[in-house]
């Protein structure tokens, strides 16, 4: 991937476009550090404290933005939210699933509605998180003329302001830059939240004018294990079933066609981590209502100690959730009576395999057994921060939440999918120079 960054920037096409991708997302950072005119900012960092809190999650993927109570605190959740909304919609809705088979006209209308779905949801977390926080006792309301309705008011106009705004520019990265605009502002929120614990970590090898050899060993162990979860994510992700396909040849006016083998690949992880997030969706949300209204009382107090993130019977219900959903995303996704449809259609068949249904079944039955692979793979990342990074021998602090395992995934997913756009922007550029 370095060599490939070393090469892309002797292109000046290529060049431009990450220097721009650079700018905006240094325009990213530097809202996630201005903070709304006239709040505590300590009320704010003491309500997201607990990493293993629905705020402490929201304000690590934002890269603490909402620990900062700055302008950008909501960052890009409100459009992920609603990007799952619509996804599960489109699946069960005749007329959007017609849509997304209009092409680019289609998806216009259906990205028109997920930012829709992404204001409607901004503006409720943005209230929720205002009456939360008791922003009017935490807000000089001199600036507001002594009213908390005012006060309300702004903060949440700030918020829905700033939510939008980091929708418009991910579209902008996508668009001018290189990669998925929305996929690099979670993955730099990420690495922002994973290097502030990491620096506070090394604050602790001296404490006092002393030395501490135990937090040396802690933190050279934690880097040990992250490396490793890293590779094994690295592994996972390109590992793929090849299923084997031969076309006939066929007579076409004076021309012959077909005659070549190629293959079906059924990806272990083809979901990547769209299971984690419904299933975390799912299990944050009661979280989320509670600690927005009321986070003091008996039931909320119950499900912090038994279902609050971080908890064994969390880890467990996540694991199952993760196995039921990784079944279902991939029922939406891989088609098996298309693909056999379309093998059939074009001349095609599988090696031992009859065409049509048969083909349909054998592709389902493969299908399964990867997918099983796969949704044991992603429970298991789930319940790694609970397992390593909150033992003792890896007393991370607060990286169980800047490397969850939702942040593990993302880092890693984001980080080759970037260099796979940005070898194809350089392929790209040589074929036109070639032509030239």
């Amino acid at each position: 991937m370095f060599k490939t960054l070393k090469d892309a920037f002797k292109i000046k096409e290529v060049r431009n476009k990450l220097i721009l991708t650079l700018v905006l997302l240094f325009v990213y950072r530097l809202g996630c550090w201005l903070p709304i005119p006239g709040i505590n900012v300590d009320a704010f960092k003491s309500n997201t404290s607990d990493p293993n809190s629905f705020l402490g999650l929201l304000s690590a993927i934002s890269g603490n933005a909402l620990s900062q109570g700055s302008f950008l605190a909501l960052g890009v959740s409100p459009y992920i939210t609603s990007s799952i909304i619509i996804q599960l919609l489109a699946a069960v809705i005749p007329s959007w699933q017609r849509l997304a088979k209009e092409g680019a006209d289609g998806q216009k209308k259906i990205s028109l509605y997920t930012k829709i779905a992404a204001l409607i949801i901004s503006i409720a977390q943005a209230i929720g998180i205002a009456v939360g926080f008791g922003a009017a006792e935490n807000v000089d309301l001199t600036l507001f003329g002594g009213s908390k309705i005012v006060c309300y008011a702004f903060i949440v106009t700030m918020l829905v302001t700033g939510s939008m705004f980091t929708v418009w520019l991910g579209e902008k990265i996508t668009e001018i830059g290189i990669g998925n605009g929305m996929s690099l502002l979670i993955f730099v929120g990420i690495l922002s939240s994973a290097a502030t614990a990491i620096f506070g970590n090394f604050q602790n090898i001296v404490v006092d004018g002393k030395f501490n050899p135990t937090a040396v060993w802690q933190l050279v162990l934690f880097v040990a294990v992250l490396i490793a979860i890293f590779a094994l994510v690295v592994f996972v992700d390109g590992g793929e079933r090849r299923v084997g396909v031969q076309y006939a040849k066929q007579v076409k006016g004076r021309k012959m066609y077909g005659g070549q083998s190629t293959y079906i690949p059924v990806r272990v992880n083809a979901n990547g981590v769209m299971p984690i997030i419904f299933a975390s969706a799912i299990l944050t949300f009661p979280q989320m209502l509670m600690s927005m209204f009321n986070a003091n009382n008996a039931f909320t107090r119950w499900w912090a100690r038994w279902l609050g993130a971080g908890t064994w019977v969390y880890a467990i219900v996540m694991s199952v959730l993760i196995l039921a959903f990784a079944y279902f995303y991939t029922m939406l996704n891989f088609d098996t009576d298309d693909i056999a449809r379309n093998i059939q259609q074009n001349g095609g068949f599988i090696p031992g395999i009859r065409p049509g249904k048969p083909t349909s079944q054998y592709l389902n039955s493969i299908n399964k057994r990867i997918t099983l692979f796969g949704a044991i793979f992603l429970a298991f990342m789930a319940l790694i921060p609970t397992l390593l990074f909150t033992s003792p021998l890896i007393n991370g602090g607060g990286l169980v939440s800047a490397f969850s395992a939702t942040g593990m995934l993302i880092i890693v997913s984001v980080a080759l999918e970037f260099d796979k756009q940005l070898e194809a922007q350089m392929m790209m550029r040589n074929y036109r120079g070639f032509l030239k």
